[in-house]
């Protein structure tokens, strides 16, 4: 009981913007912040957190319209990036375009999932920005992905990247790595390259839509958990006993180059 209410008095005095909740909650769970884009405008994140299946999701929508979700399976140890652009009528395309970006999730890169489960917010109508911004992440993502298999990789996938049909890449080093653990490697398909495709060029410097190219296209995360942090609670002897008591949030960014049969699944590639 003395515990406790050192643990509640602890909170209230605390200075940090977030806490840690030591009750029992369910498997799932969720986070709406109010994050600041780099244009200025506020856009509504919502992060849930399912610690029986080990995830996390993010999603926000981009100031151009564009939703982003990002998942981190920590299961599998595999994340999934997809973004579902709005297409552009005037010029041919559908309401919009789907794209999924599959690589490997290192650790340490997003706090786990049981501790996203138990954040809360002191004024969830606060408007956030990163404590730390993080570089981008150049990634070639060189390889196609076949949906009917990716559960193989993470459940997640599937459910995720239908939407996106056939483009759905991952990089040629994650591919080694997950077929030493056993995936099946029919799952794969290696995508043409600038080397072994002489006369392929950036999309931004091609004319032609209908035109093969290799195309780039760009996301950032304003805002997650990256780690936790840890106070310290002294006892009646002088000792601190350290607990969770707050997170460090982050900024990363990503930017993916692959190819494509023709530039009209690019066209954002050299617009400014």
């Amino acid at each position: 009981m003395l515990a406790r209410w050192t643990l509640r008095v602890s909170v209230r005095i605390s200075l940090f913007l977030w806490v840690i909740s030591l009750s029992t909650l369910g498997f799932c769970s969720e986070l709406k912040v109010r994050v600041r884009l780099p244009d200025g405008q506020i856009t509504n994140e919502v992060l849930e957190a399912d610690s029986e299946r080990d995830s996390i999701t993010l999603e926000y929508k981009q100031g151009d319209g564009t939703l982003i979700t990002f998942v981190a399976d920590f299961k599998q140890d595999v994340k999934i990036f997809r973004a579902l652009i709005l297409g552009e009528l005037e010029r041919g395309q559908s309401q919009y375009q789907a794209l999924c970006f599959i690589t490997r999730l290192n650790r340490n890169e997003i706090i786990p999932s049981e501790s996203m489960a138990r954040l809360r917010q002191k004024n969830p109508h606060a408007i956030r920005t990163a404590e730390e911004r993080r570089g981008v992440e150049q990634m070639t993502v060189n390889v196609a992905v076949n949906l009917t298999r990716s559960w193989q990789l993470s459940a997640h996938i599937h459910n995720m990247c239908s939407v996106a049909r056939e483009a759905v890449y991952t990089r040629e080093a994650d591919v080694k790595h997950w077929l030493e653990r056993g995936v099946e490697g029919s799952m794969f398909e290696l995508l043409p390259q600038t080397a072994d495709t002489p006369g392929l060029q950036s999309c931004s410097s091609v004319q032609d839509v209908w035109q093969p190219c290799s195309c780039s296209y760009g996301l950032r995360l304003e805002w997650y958990p990256c780690l936790l942090k840890y106070c310290r609670n002294r006892d009646t002897t002088g000792r601190g006993n350290p607990y969770k008591c707050g997170i460090k949030s982050c900024s990363k960014g990503y930017h993916f180059t692959y190819y494509v049969p023709h530039k009209q699944l690019c066209l954002w590639d050299g617009e400014t």
